[in-house]
């Protein structure tokens, strides 16, 4: 066996599958730059969003709140659209395959929403110009002059490729390295874009790394699911070539966002066995390397560990009306969402029966105490990814890279049906899942204990 490929013997089956998880997410992170074999061809796996010619695919929109876009009738947006091009045509034209905007005008928007993407774009642009690019019709990767005095102050000295409008302090907003390339030369971008997690390579050098992108429309919101490709201009002329895309499926996303900020997780699973595991053994059982509620049954399955401060990952299938909840600091007895800090909930938000829930039921919130943000489940039958983080009282839930609960308990005084939860305040308990009849399965569990 060759030196370089014995450390790949010594590993144990769960090791070497993480090793090869995180070879793909290496692949998929780094920012070299794909040599296009013809300008407007899009490399494998990507589709072409400008043919090189002209605009097909494309209408104009400018900082337009996407909530009134969703309000209109089909008939509504189909006139906005066509009214919209009338502006495009003054403002944008083609050229040698090359998109030119003159520095005016609506911004040029894909016909297509998207969520999960890789999005590779060249740009060029003139002094004193300020642009951007919106991702789910939401502001943006900034571009503009970095040579621009005046706009200092407000960050541009920093550079391009920040999420310009996210909150002072919250990462993402300055770029981490100044890349612009001179004017008259030819910048491009590499994005990554899954759940509310953006990531950003300009001119082969990462400038935001997996930052949560703020929805400018509504700060206590997350960011859209989905939304129109945006090319922003104004301020000077700026043109665009080489711009394709590719979406992110489900599986790809979920490895992409475990092996960010990975390190210090410990496996409290090994994918075989309930070894570790105390509780309803005989309720749950092991298919595939996950953990699965049998039909019909339920009851509490939870480590024999206890925590205190800690995040905890794991993916999640969901069958239609799948009901199950992951106990939190749970004492080994009664019902978890009393007596122990709380039950999250794992809902199918979207089944017939659920309709008329309280908001304080739904997948991800602090059972009948605090409500998850909705609509950020994959569809049922897919495998979704949740980061769950508790502190002290605080229970920040994270899924499937968007953030849809941050709530303190100890501040929370009302109850659904007005039923106190004496254990909400307990310090430490087991980690588990609270089952109730349906086959709802877990697998690629793990926990990060925290300490000061």
């Amino acid at each position: 066996m060759l030196p370089a490929f014995r450390w790949i013997a010594r590993l144990s089956p769960e090791a070497l599958l993480l090793s090869c998880l995180a070879a793909i997410v290496a692949l998929m992170t780094t920012g070299g730059t794909t040599a296009f074999a013809e300008d407007n061809v899009p490399p494998s796996g990507f589709t072409a969003l400008f043919n090189g010619k002209d605009l097909s695919g494309w209408w104009g929109l400018g900082t337009h709140d996407p909530r009134k876009i969703d309000a209109m009738t089909a008939e509504e947006f189909a006139a906005f659209k066509t009214k919209s091009l009338e502006d495009i045509a003054k403002h944008w034209s083609v050229k040698d395959g090359v998109l030119i905007n003159d520095g005016h005008g609506l911004y040029l928007t894909t016909d297509k929403s998207f969520g999960d993407i890789e999005l590779l774009i060249d740009y060029k642009t003139v002094p004193k110009a300020d642009s951007g690019i919106y991702l789910r019709t939401t502001p943006q990767v900034q571009i503009w002059d970095a040579t621009e005095i005046s706009k200092f102050s407000i960050g541009a000295d920093k550079g391009s490729g920040g999420l310009w409008n996210n909150v002072p302090g919250h990462p993402g907003k300055d770029p981490l390295v100044k890349a612009d390339k001179p004017f008259g030369e030819w910048n491009r971008f590499r994005i990554l874009q899954v759940g509310a997690r953006t990531t950003v390579y300009l001119n082969d050098q990462l400038v935001v790394d997996n930052a949560i992108m703020d929805n400018y429309w509504d700060k206590a919101a997350p960011l859209r699911r989905n939304g129109f490709i945006q090319l922003q201009t104004h301020g000077g002329e700026i043109s665009w070539k080489n711009i394709f895309v590719r979406e992110i499926g489900g599986e790809e996303a979920n490895q992409w966002l475990a092996a960010k900020a990975n390190s210090g997780f410990e496996s409290i699973f090994d994918g075989k066995t309930f070894t570790g595991w105390a509780g309803a053994t005989d309720q749950y059982e092991v298919i595939d390397g996950a953990i699965r509620c049998q039909k019909g049954k339920g009851g509490n399955l939870y480590t024999e560990k206890e925590y205190a401060d800690f995040v905890a990952r794991l993916e999640f299938k969901l069958p239609p009306g799948g009901n199950n909840g992951l106990a939190i600091r749970y004492p080994g007895k009664g019902n978890p969402a009393y007596s122990g800090m709380t039950e999250l909930q794992v809902l199918d938000n979207d089944a017939p029966q659920y309709e008329k829930l309280d908001p304080r039921q739904y997948h991800g919130s602090v059972y009948g105490i605090a409500a998850a943000k909705r609509g950020y489940l994959r569809p049922t039958g897919e495998w979704n990814f949740q980061e769950v983080t508790v502190k002290g009282s605080t229970i920040k839930v994270e899924l499937n890279g968007t953030v849809i609960l941050d709530t303190d308990v100890s501040k929370i005084t009302e109850y659904m049906a007005n039923s106190p939860h004496p254990g909400k305040d307990v310090v430490e308990g087991h980690f588990g899942f609270a089952g109730h009849g349906d086959a709802v399965e877990f697998r690629n569990l793990s926990i990060k204990p925290l300490t000061e």
